[in-house]
């Protein structure tokens, strides 16, 4: 039995005449007789009662046509759901940020991706980079954002952002009024740090660089409380530049540091020679693109 012979008996048993069907196929009634009389044979049992005048479905026949119907919806339901998913107006993403980069970055990006394909599913999971790491590479998310650089060994990469760390201190602070500072003028601050090892951690390399240990006061994982902390003057911290947008530069003050500069690059990884579906690969083009 194929999908050619459950047509052709369906149509029949719609209009109960071989010529309607014909009709309505454009093919030969004998070519569409020889069809069903075949499923017939197959199945070894009669689906139509030819002995009166309009044929009729036997018992047999209306089985065959309830479940042959239920085949043929689920096969047409096939094609549209992989139509959708290919030409993207259906699809998921699973993608791991963590939980700075999510706010800095990821409500405009995934917002103009919304407008563009609004039934494509986007599950975020903030976590800290590690983790998002080794979830991509388990297969368990599509996508992760980290700090760059990755082993390219593992991960294909697409670079979406480059900036730099800047110094964040409170305006009354003796470095506010400065265009620049270096790395080894902190040595004798008080530091206030993300908790999350994807900054924490560059953090502490960095000043270690410099020469000092950073006199590490506060950790904290959420960036609003960060900002409140400054704000009342309790500490310096370093932060990614672009949040300098989302403070009050009345209260704050942000400083390029120099000597060395601090960069703060991001990319988009994927598992390597894992096959991205449709939804997951228009992402990471919207993304490279923007």
């Amino acid at each position: 039995m194929d999908i050619r012979h459950l047509t052709y008996f369906i149509e029949v048993a719609k209009y109960k005449s071989f010529t309607q069907a014909s009709n309505s196929l454009h093919l030969s009634q004998s070519t569409i007789s020889k069809v069903v009389k075949n499923l017939e044979e197959e199945l070894n049992i009669e689906l139509f009662d030819r002995s009166a005048k309009k044929i009729e479905l036997t018992d047999a026949g209306e089985i065959v046509l309830a479940e042959g119907e239920k085949i043929l919806e689920s096969l047409n339901d096939l094609s549209v759901h992989l139509y959708d998913l290919l030409n993207l107006k259906k699809g998921k993403i699973k993608i791991g940020i963590p939980p700075i980069i999510g706010f800095l970055y990821f409500p405009t990006i995934i917002k103009g991706f919304n407008n563009l394909y609004p039934d494509i599913k986007i599950k975020i999971f903030e976590d800290d980079s590690k983790k998002v790491k080794q979830d991509v590479k388990d297969g368990i998310l599509d996508l992760g954002v980290v700090i760059l650089p990755v082993d390219e060994k593992e991960f294909e990469v697409v670079p979406f952002v480059n900036e730099e760390l800047s110094l964040f201190v409170h305006h009354s602070h003796p470095l506010a009024e400065r265009k620049e500072v270096e790395m080894k003028e902190l040595k004798n601050e008080t530091f206030i740090l993300f908790k999350q090892e994807f900054i924490h951690d560059l953090i502490i390399q960095e000043c270690l660089k410099a020469g000092f240990p950073p006199k590490i006061a506060y950790e904290i994982s959420e960036w609003g409380f960060i900002n409140g902390m400054i704000a009342e003057n309790l500490g310096i911290a370093i932060c990614p530049k672009p949040m300098a947008k989302k403070v009050d530069q009345d209260l704050i003050k942000v400083i390029p540091i120099i000597n060395p500069s601090f960069p703060w690059n991001l990319g988009l990884i994927s598992k390597k020679q894992k096959h991205n579906s449709p939804a997951v690969r228009e992402f990471i083009q919207f993304v490279s693109a923007n």
